[in-house]
């Protein structure tokens, strides 16, 4: 009986854990890819090394994105913690937020929203000047121990699947994969 629930046991940790791989590879090879700019912070976790934090454009939104009947006095403390779509499109090089909202809207790959969660808002007055702080979840990229912070332009291409939840596809620094940017480099 006790091996039959050992067995049971391990039977449904692996099962969790190949679900979960699979649901990332999934999101990552079927995502609509989009390529955003960022500005990089070089922080240290103690107990998973080295990272950069990546602030993107699209993380700070204007309240203009939101739709006309939003209202300003919405732009509180009570939107921090909610969910907020994004519908990026590009423009240029890269993908911008080009529309907010609360709810999701169409499914349209070309398109894609990116959903992330309202840090704080602040109130301007009025639409032009209201401004929420938004994390994608993307914030974070873990480097190779003692690289630090690459000096160069970083970009980023995230997979968005269908959910809305954004996965780091590929960082480049100076239009090189990091990776490849980062051979030979050292902290000294």
């Amino acid at each position: 009986m006790k091996t039959k629930l050992l067995a049971l046991i391990v039977a449904l940790q692996v099962a969790w854990a190949l679900a979960t791989i699979v649901t990332q590879e999934t999101a990552l090879r079927s995502g609509t890819v989009v390529h955003l700019e960022t500005q990089p912070v070089d922080p240290r976790d103690l107990l998973r090394g080295d990272y950069v934090i990546l602030n993107y454009k699209i993380s700070t939104l204007p309240g203009s994105i939101f739709p006309e009947d939003f209202q300003t006095n919405r732009f509180t403390a009570a939107l921090n913690g909610r969910d907020v779509y994004v519908l990026l499109e590009k423009r240029g090089e890269f993908h911008e937020a080009v529309s907010a909202s609360l709810e999701r809207a169409s499914d349209d790959p070309q398109r894609p929203q990116l959903r992330g969660t309202i840090r704080y808002s602040q109130w301007g007055g009025n639409r032009t000047n209201d401004t929420m702080r938004v994390e994608y979840g993307l914030e974070r990229y873990y480097v190779e121990e003692g690289t630090g912070n690459p000096r160069g332009k970083l970009t980023v291409d995230v997979s968005v699947p269908a959910s809305g939840r954004g996965l780091i596809k590929q960082v480049y620094v100076d239009g090189v994969p990091y990776a490849e940017a980062m051979k030979g480099e050292r902290r000294r």
